[in-house]
């Protein structure tokens, strides 16, 4: 027996083992798997299974205490008076919201206006709206009609030249609309702001030398990466919104969701059961609203993340071994350096 061979004769099983192992003397076979084990979490269990009690027993528990009146609340959820307000209150977040991004759209421009008086003008509006109470905002449009009876034009201390009576602030639905749409304007205006301002500076520059004009600009290039930013914090300001408008009585305009049912409750004295029918049209308009958001959300992040898909990777097949000598054997170094 010749000295090679009884070397391989002893050699040791660890041995043989690390060398199939590392990928050589065997005939191309695959790698072993790795078994991952996932890390465990028992804390988890035990947090959520707390909840999930917690909130069984609070829902027994409610199911059978007379104080929330559940009869009364089938009894009034789908009465016409409910239904008719919660229109109302649909309609005044629609108006509002319109209102509110049209002045908020003009405000972010002032504010990004190279004039100081027009960003001056812009800043001090916002500064009041957003720094004093909308209930008390709502108060004092409800009160206009009573300051200012008439409008007048002309020179001061000299008799008008034209004098208007002041119609619009005595309907309550259209105070309520300005009322919240000026509010919700000084938010929306620093939304839109932040918007604008995300998107790179060199973008503009870039269409200024493809000869596009400034409205182009914006409705091509700014506008489009701008909405990214401007569309998750608008669909909250009108979920914010719709339940913003449960503070028009201090106009007062009484025919909202909450002020119908304020009113019932004051007839019936069964004010919990009132409240729970207008908390839970309250629920159902804002799952639509976030439905919506969520698939406004998706249309205009398309193209900023990875595609997702299901399809495993294709490993790659291994090269075709040959024998010393035969065709197609490459020469030298498996990195294409001669040896």
């Amino acid at each position: 027996m010749s000295e090679p061979e009884s070397d391989r004769m002893i050699e040791s099983e660890p041995d043989r083992k690390l060398r199939d192992r590392s990928g050589q003397g065997t005939d191309n076979s695959p790698a072993e798997a790795i078994v991952a084990i996932p890390l465990r979490h028992p804390w988890r269990i035990v947090i959520a299974v707390v909840l999930l009690l917690g909130l069984a027993v609070f829902v027994l528990d409610a199911a059978q205490r007379p104080d929330y009146g559940w009869p009364d609340v089938g009894k009034y959820i789908f009465d016409r008076r409910i239904s008719q307000a919660a229109w109302v209150t649909l309609w005044l977040t629609i108006y509002s919201m319109i209102g509110a991004i049209v002045i908020g759209l003009l405000l972010a421009i002032m504010r990004l206006s190279p004039n100081p008086v027009l960003k001056s003008v812009a800043w001090l509006y916002i500064w009041i709206f957003r720094g004093t109470p909308v209930y008390v905002q709502l108060v004092f449009w409800g009160i206009v009609a009573l300051i200012y009876p008439v409008f007048t034009l002309g020179i001061p201390f000299t008799t008008p030249w034209v004098t208007v009576p002041n119609e619009i602030f005595t309907n309550l639905f259209i105070t309520a609309v300005i009322g919240l749409a000026l509010n919700e304007a000084a938010y929306m205006s620093e939304i839109v702001r932040a918007g604008l301002l995300s998107v790179d500076e060199g973008q503009a520059e870039a269409s200024t030398a493809l000869a596009m004009s400034w409205g182009q600009t914006m409705r091509y290039v700014v506008v489009p990466q701008a909405m990214k930013i401007i569309i998750p914090p608008t669909g909250n300001e009108v979920i914010s919104m719709l339940k913003t408008t449960s503070l028009v009585a201090a106009i007062p305009l009484s025919i909202d969701l909450y002020g119908v049912s304020r009113g019932i409750s004051a007839v019936t004295f069964t004010p919990v059961p009132l409240l729970i029918v207008a908390s839970l049209w309250y629920l159902l308009f804002t799952s639509v609203l976030m439905v919506g958001q969520h698939f406004i959300e998706k249309r205009f992040s398309r193209g900023t993340g990875r595609a997702k898909t299901d399809k495993a990777p294709i490993a790659p097949e291994p090269a075709p071994t040959a024998g010393p000598g035969a065709p197609g054997t490459p020469l030298g170094t498996d990195f294409g350096g001669k040896g």
